[in-house]
């Protein structure tokens, strides 16, 4: 369900949202509920301003090189070079119309649901964000650019891609309220977390035509 700040007349589910949750006053910006499905997606259009509100999987680098390996070997493929040689491991999680949030969180201290929480650069994640595309993941969110095989492979399978404030992890923290270690805890913080957000900050960078803000 998507909700838009503003005049409350006129649509159904429509809800103010102070802007002072995002740094740009004036503009109207959009609260979504988690998981996507393809007509919220489609809606979105580059360039605006959203809140997302529901269930995020963090997952970097190694986690991403997991993921594909895994669905892979599904495939039939081979890997040139596996994480583990000769295991062929199982999906932790199911890839359906969830969104990744690139992210390494540090532990948190006590008291804390997690600790700071900023995008990593999303160029890292391009070798492996096709094939997570293709397979079920709807939204991506980080920071930076995207390469042209991503960008089309977003505009083929009907996806989105959302950049976030880089620099400010711990502001974004706050955004956070569950945190819970899914899958490969040996990663560290690059393992699989499952945050739970509300008003989470984001801008649509690619959309589902393949409209780029870069």
């Amino acid at each position: 369900m998507i909700r838009e700040e503003g005049n409350r007349e006129g649509r159904e589910g429509i809800e103010a949202i102070p802007y002072w949750l995002f740094p740009t006053k004036g503009r109207i910006m959009r609260r979504i509920e988690l998981p996507l499905n393809k007509e919220i997606v489609k809606e979105l259009k580059v360039g605006e301003e959203i809140l997302l509100n529901g269930p995020l999987f963090t997952a970097r680098d190694k986690a991403h090189q997991r993921l594909a390996e895994s669905l892979e070997n599904k495939e039939g493929n081979t890997l040139p070079t596996p994480s583990q040689e000769g295991i062929i491991e199982e999906l932790p999680i199911s890839l359906k119309d969830i969104t990744i949030y690139y992210t390494g969180p540090t532990p948190p201290k006590p008291g804390e649901i997690i600790g700071s929480a900023g995008p990593t650069t999303s160029s890292r994640m391009d070798v492996f964000t096709p094939i997570l595309l293709k397979n079920g993941v709807l939204g991506t969110i980080g920071k930076g650019k995207r390469s042209k095989e991503v960008i089309s492979a977003i505009k083929e399978y009907g996806c989105v891609y959302f950049i976030t404030l880089g620099g400010a992890g711990a502001w974004l923290s706050q955004k956070i309220t569950q945190a819970k270690l899914i899958a490969y805890p040996e990663l560290g913080t690059e393992a699989i977390f499952e945050f739970q957000v509300k008003d989470f900050p984001a801008i649509v960078a690619i959309d589902s035509l393949g409209n780029y803000i870069y």
